[in-house]
């Protein structure tokens, strides 16, 4: 897998998807495993697009679950062909939505995966309809756990302050939590 910065990959084809990707949780799994299925069966290259620090942890404070170099080290394990890690800081919170659709358009992307919830550009403005007039996009349907409730990180934060780490582990859909920071 090749690590870039934002604006630094080009691509002639790809399969993306985008977000802040915290914690790795199993609805972040799930999109990340349908964009190298979908990117193998096309016979294009895979492509992770997130952010260093989460959007949420720059603008809001929220408790970063996952250094950046963790957060690679399991994206390499889904054979994800590239990662673009934006850093995310004031002038990347300024940029407008156009600004951000024209970065990921030196992508070529057929197909962009994100979640029901995604926005970007400044203030939240772009969504996930804004994305899907410029692009092919699936929308990966929230992902529940047994109880039904939707899997997030905001989720995990709160079961984490609650010290439920059998719930997060469930969530993360991994036995360990040596990635996730306690």
């Amino acid at each position: 897998m090749k690590i870039y910065e934002d604006n630094e990959l080009k691509l002639m084809s790809s399969i993306v998807t985008i977000g802040a990707f915290d914690g790795l949780h199993r609805g972040h799994l799930a999109l990340i495993e349908r964009t190298v299925t979908c990117a193998k069966q096309r016979g294009v290259p895979s492509v992770v697009y997130t952010f260093d620090p989460p959007p949420r942890s720059f603008l809001q404070q929220k408790q970063i679950l996952m250094s950046v170099s963790e957060k690679v080290e399991l994206v390499k394990k889904y054979g994800v062909d590239h990662i673009v890690i934006a850093n995310f800081d004031q002038m990347y919170a300024a940029k407008t939505p156009l600004d951000f659709i024209h970065e990921i358009k030196l992508l070529h992307p057929q197909q962009i995966n994100v979640g029901p919830n995604f926005t970007f550009g400044k203030g939240k403005q772009g969504d996930v309809n804004v994305l899907a007039d410029h692009f092919n996009v699936y929308v990966q349907p929230f992902v529940v756990c047994e109880d039904g409730e939707i899997i997030s990180s905001t989720r995990i934060r709160g079961l984490m302050e609650k010290n439920e780490l059998e719930q997060v582990k469930n969530l993360l859909g991994r036995p360990s939590l040596e990635k996730i920071k306690i």
